[in-house]
């Protein structure tokens, strides 16, 4: 009975990914429950959920709360080197970008958000927080921590659009240097609720410290992207 499982996980998963590489489970399409594949495989739910998890773990596919699993579409490039935004990246590989607001608000600084960005203790910090869409599918949580300094009365502004355009044309600031910070981790749960998922579910914290054109931290980003939608892809220049 024990070797009887691991072969059925293997079978499962072999089903599944021949299926998705042949076309026949398109990207973004939706599998049957867990019901309906259980009885098409002849196996428990309890089996066919590590098979499940190991698909995700490779991110072929991915799951919502409350809607099920999903075909995962291709994943976007990155590339920290190229200097561009959220919006222009995707429109670019010919996906649909799409920015919603969940907060926005002057708020006490953390300790680490204070040493991050050079602050005086007890200081003030803008904090943004944003969930990201492509082609509809939420991927991307991230939380923007904004010196007030060099950034009167941003919070008037539409949010929804880059804050790269919007720092150069209402107050004249480019990006300078700027730092990533990228380790695997787990959806924390704000970030898990955000983007439909369960907390612990794998992604990419990517950590921005960004310098403007006199050098000045301005502003640090912290995004959680879920796992699969997302290629990291650097060329270096010679």
């Amino acid at each position: 009975m024990r070797d009887e499982v691991p072969r059925t996980v293997t079978a499962i998963c072999s089903s599944l990914q021949e299926q998705i590489r042949h076309g026949l489970l398109q990207p973004g399409g939706q599998l049957p429950s867990e019901r309906k594949l259980s009885e098409l495989f002849a196996t428990t739910r309890i089996t066919l959920r590590e098979a499940l998890g190991q698909l995700e773990s490779l991110g072929m596919i991915y799951r919502e709360d409350r809607r099920g699993w999903f075909v995962s579409p291709p994943r976007v490039l990155y590339n920290p080197l190229v200097r561009s935004h959220f919006h222009a990246m995707v429109g670019e590989q010919g996906r649909l970008p799409a920015t919603e607001v969940l907060s926005a608000r002057l708020q006490p600084a953390t300790a680490e958000i204070c040493s991050r960005l050079e602050l005086a203790a007890l200081s003030s910090v803008i904090q943004i927080r944003r969930a990201r869409r492509i082609d509809g599918r939420l991927v991307l949580y991230v939380e923007h921590y904004l010196n007030p300094a060099h950034f009167p009365g941003i919070l008037k502004y539409d949010l929804t659009c880059s804050l790269t355009e919007l720092y150069a044309s209402e107050y004249g600031i480019h990006y300078g240097r700027v730092r990533f910070d990228m380790v695997p981790t787990a959806l924390h749960p704000e970030a898990a609720t955000t983007l439909r998922t369960a907390p612990g579910s794998p992604a990419l914290r990517i950590t921005r410290l960004n310098r403007d054109q006199h050098e000045r931290i301005i502003d640090c980003d912290v995004e959680y992207w879920r796992h699969d939608a997302i290629h990291v892809c650097v060329e270096v220049p010679e």
